[in-house]
């Protein structure tokens, strides 16, 4: 029978992927608590899955330093070291700072249309009290840019650094309001700046919207 080619098959997580990725959000949204000891018996029962997924699951967040095992002993949720805020944001804003500086040259206008609808949600989901959405919308904000300035290492370092980077952001993205919505602002400065190929200051803006939440963060932290 012919196939069709324009065909597009829905994705279908396996059991690991599902553990994966629910055990890795509640992680990020401190339901599963820094220091916390993880039994894979429990977390299988309530993801409603067999023990095997859930220890494989369990084996890829120890590589992306989410937990520590320990086996035969124990597993637990790794802690959050206040001065690991200075690294990975320092880190992430410079490789951010130059995929907008690259992408002033390259970004469509199709891709700005979009950053300006990602922006509105964004601002809709903090004004919500969703910051777990804020959240999500925020990273594909940037990875939007990441995406148009077209340079596969930028994008494989800055997803790494994301893994660790959003259990402090969903911190941030729980303070007041006020203090929130100053991110809505710079995202509005940096689409500005990428409308007029003015590379420099995409660049400034875009770090200054990764350094600015890394220092109120380790002020509350």
């Amino acid at each position: 029978m012919p196939i069709p080619r324009n065909f597009s098959s829905p994705v279908r997580l396996t059991a690991k992927e599902r553990a994966l990725a629910q055990i890795q959000r509640w992680i990020i949204e401190g339901t599963l608590e820094p220091g916390e000891k993880l039994i894979d018996s429990e977390l299988a029962e309530s993801l409603a899955v067999s023990r095997t997924p859930i220890r494989e699951a369990l084996q890829l967040l120890e590589i992306q330093g989410l937990v520590a095992m320990h086996p035969g002993k124990e597993t637990r949720v790794t802690l959050i070291r206040k001065d690991d805020i200075l690294h990975l944001y320092s880190t992430l804003a410079s490789l951010h700072a130059l995929a907008a500086e690259t992408a002033a040259s390259l970004v469509t206008a199709e891709q700005l249309e979009l950053l300006g609808s990602l922006n509105v949600q964004f601002a809709a989901a903090i004004e919500g009290g969703q910051p777990y959405r804020a959240m999500e919308l925020d990273e594909q904000f940037h990875g939007l840019i990441v995406e148009a300035a077209d340079n596969p290492y930028v994008a494989s370092f800055s997803s790494s650094l994301q893994v660790h980077i959003r259990r402090f952001k969903y911190v941030f993205l729980r303070q007041p309001v006020a203090g929130t919505l100053a991110s809505v602002e710079e995202h509005s400065a940096i689409i500005a700046a990428l409308e007029k190929r003015d590379g420099v200051a995409a660049g400034i803006m875009m770090k200054q919207n990764l350094i600015r939440p890394m220092n109120e963060l380790y002020a509350v932290l």
